[in-house]
């Protein structure tokens, strides 16, 4: 790929295989349907072959990274806070980021764009932005299945469509999220909520508000009854969580979707086998 220009990058040349070894393996098992590394050697030994949309990041006009599924707030503190227990068992550090982040549940206030993959009927494409106050803002080329999310986290995409699963979840009670995110270890209704919005698109901005001027009066005006918002000094960086890596980033994130960027061994699956279940919320 060339890292030169995200707009346009080039098609890798060969397929990747994808043998699982992480904490969640969303890739492996959007392709393989399970976290089992003789199934994904079987996929490269038959020569099992499926194209794979891909995101890319760009800040600024230049390249972080490319990646197939990112987390901005609930999911980019949660990892933050994980990494700095590394001397824990994954499981264990996995579920204490999870309570610890939950306990301290914040939305964070910022300016969300993107282009819906639906162009109208004249062709044409036009960003649509809103503002206000977000607990979590996922972007996902592919459905992101795991043990713990058995239909994904992004169930109404599918590898290689064209576009990504934009899923807004803005400023709630803390019961009300939990019950959203316990959703997703079931078959569905995790989008059944008036604070979470999806939409398929092809590109995606998020400019956190600090960066816009936002005034403090705009962030105190919510209810009582919701999170109050994360309050940046100048400076800051913000965690995301990008295919599992945590990457601390300072400014506005340009998204943008490549349709089958890359050629992976495996084949399109509907579920995951489901054998791992969280007991803490």
């Amino acid at each position: 790929m060339d890292a030169d220009s995200p707009e346009k990058p080039v098609r890798a040349a060969l397929p990747l295989g994808i043998i699982p070894a992480g904490s969640t393996d969303v890739v492996s098992c959007s392709v393989h349907g399970v976290r089992d590394p003789v199934t994904a050697a079987l996929h490269i030994v038959l020569g099992h072959l499926q194209q794979v949309d891909m995101c890319s990041f760009s800040s600024h006009g230049q390249l972080v990274c490319f990646g197939f599924s990112a987390m901005f707030g609930f999911g980019g503190r949660s990892l933050a806070r994980a990494e700095k227990k590394r001397w824990m068992p994954s499981s264990r550090r996995r579920e204490y980021a999870l309570v610890k982040t939950l306990a301290r549940l914040r939305p964070e206030d910022c300016q969300l764009s993107f282009l819906s993959a639906r162009k109208s009927n004249k062709g044409e494409e036009s960003w649509v932005t809103n503002q206000g106050l977000y607990l979590s803002i996922s972007i996902m080329s592919i459905p992101c299945l795991s043990p713990h999310a058995p239909q994904g986290l992004a169930p109404n995409t599918s590898l290689a469509n064209g576009s990504a699963a934009l899923i807004a979840v803005g400023n709630t009670s803390r019961s009300e999220f939990i019950k959203h995110l316990k959703r997703y270890s079931s078959s569905t209704g995790q989008f059944n909520f008036s604070f979470v919005e999806t939409h398929a698109v092809s590109a995606v901005k998020i400019r956190p508000c600090s960066l816009i001027g936002c005034s403090e009066d705009e962030s105190e005006e919510e209810s009582d009854l919701k999170t109050t918002p994360f309050i940046h000094a100048e400076g800051t960086t913000f965690p995301w969580n990008i295919d599992g890596e945590l990457v601390e980033i300072a400014n506005e994130v340009l998204i943008r979707v490549h349709p089958r960027l890359i050629t992976l061994y495996g084949e399109e699956v509907e579920e995951a086998e489901s054998s791992v279940s969280c007991s803490c919320i």
